[in-house]
């Protein structure tokens, strides 16, 4: 663990603006920087939530290219495909709306668009050169917080896994977090994305980087998605909710620059890889797992995790920790999420292939808390089946 005299670093937008109705501010800071032509990465569900910003453009004598076709688990190819479009169009700013996925492409297509580098050459850490392009985002989903976080992923096709790319220049030069774009995200989704969400702040306060600046987001992070989530999985118009959730989002994809995730996420990836199963619900079955085999190298990190989940501190740490537990399990319940892997088509003849594809994203496992070997994520991957 680090401690309070460590160094952290963190990198956000250089506007942030968080609130109903901000859609109308993203227009009018577009508007005043003279873009001549404005091109969205978006998804067929989500593009029409920025009509009212692509009329407002249009209406001052500025071009919205609205590329709608970035679906779940983009691939390197959808990335080149969107990248060529931007090209064509001249883009001379980008823009994400949607969930994860469109945001990510949208960075990366900023990051490409007037570069000389390749996107395999970015991959991993630091890799980036530098970003030309302005870069916006607004997302519609509470869950990736890629709005505020330097790192942006895609599914390799050949490898079946998601690599990402990380940097200082993915993050956007502009963030508008809506609650009232996520309105519309229907129950499921809403419940896969808010766990994800829950996810990254719950593996930053327990990670090898875990920093008392960082704690300060995740652990208040940890409490909003906890206390709302369900609320708006049931009542999707519960905007007291909604904007809770957004925060605890944000407040997530804040910690992702500085401390990023661990072993859930990497063990999650090799199910979104090769089964398509959506990040957030990889996430939720493997997390309670994954966090039972890290307890005992942290139990007091995991009854900070409980504390703020809303668990009765109990007579040791374990006990604590254990309760903290209990709620996730019963949270992913009352949302409705699959409990285990076989209930997402996964076959237990998958196992040991998914964990030998876990151990390759060595960039998180080595932030977990404890060590994780191969024959450690095989029983992880045994007991979520």
């Amino acid at each position: 663990m680090t401690t309070s005299d460590a160094t952290i670093t963190l990198h956000q937008p250089r506007t942030l603006v968080f609130g109903a109705g901000c859609i109308d501010r993203a227009a009018d800071d577009l508007l005043a920087r003279d873009f001549e032509r404005v091109f969205f990465v978006s998804s067929p569900s989500t593009s029409a939530l920025g009509q009212p910003l692509y009329d407002k453009l249009k209406s001052a004598g500025r071009e919205a290219i609205v590329y709608d076709r970035i679906n779940r688990e983009p691939t390197f190819d959808d990335f080149r495909a969107t990248l060529t479009a931007a090209r064509d169009a001249r883009a001379d700013a980008i823009v994400g709306l949607g969930g994860g996925s469109p945001l990510d492409v949208a960075k990366l297509i900023a990051a490409l668009l007037r570069s000389k580098q390749d996107l395999r050459d970015i991959l991993g850490i630091g890799k980036l050169a530098a970003r030309a392009t302005y870069l916006a985002c607004l997302p519609t989903t509470a869950g990736t917080g890629s709005e505020v976080s330097p790192n942006a992923v895609l599914l390799d096709e050949d490898d079946l896994l998601k690599k990402a790319a990380i940097s200082p220049h993915l993050v956007p030069d502009a963030a508008y977090i809506d609650p009232a774009l996520t309105i519309t995200v229907p129950p499921a989704v809403t419940a896969a994305t808010g766990i994800d969400a829950l996810t990254h702040c719950i593996e930053a306060v327990a990670n090898k980087f875990a920093h008392p600046i960082a704690d300060l987001y995740a652990l208040q992070g940890i409490r909003l998605i906890a206390s709302n989530l369900a609320r708006c999985v049931e009542k999707g118009s519960d905007l007291e909710a909604r904007t809770a959730v957004a925060r605890g989002s944000m407040y997530g994809g804040i910690c992702l620059g500085p401390v990023n995730t661990a072993a859930v996420h990497a063990l999650a990836y090799p199910l979104g890889g090769e089964f398509h199963v959506a990040h957030g619900v990889s996430n939720s079955v493997l997390l309670p797992h994954v966090l039972e085999f890290n307890l005992p190298a942290a139990p007091d990190r995991y009854a900070m995790v409980a504390g703020a989940l809303g668990a009765q501190r109990g007579e040791d740490e374990i006990t604590t920790a254990r309760r903290g537990l209990e709620i996730i399990r019963g949270l992913s319940r009352r949302c409705g999420i699959p409990q285990h892997m076989t209930d997402l088509g996964v076959p237990p003849d998958a196992i040991e292939r998914m964990a030998h594809a876990a151990m390759k994203v060595t960039r998180l496992l080595d932030r977990n808390l404890r060590p994780v070997a191969l024959n450690d994520a095989i029983e992880i991957y045994r007991r979520a089946l």
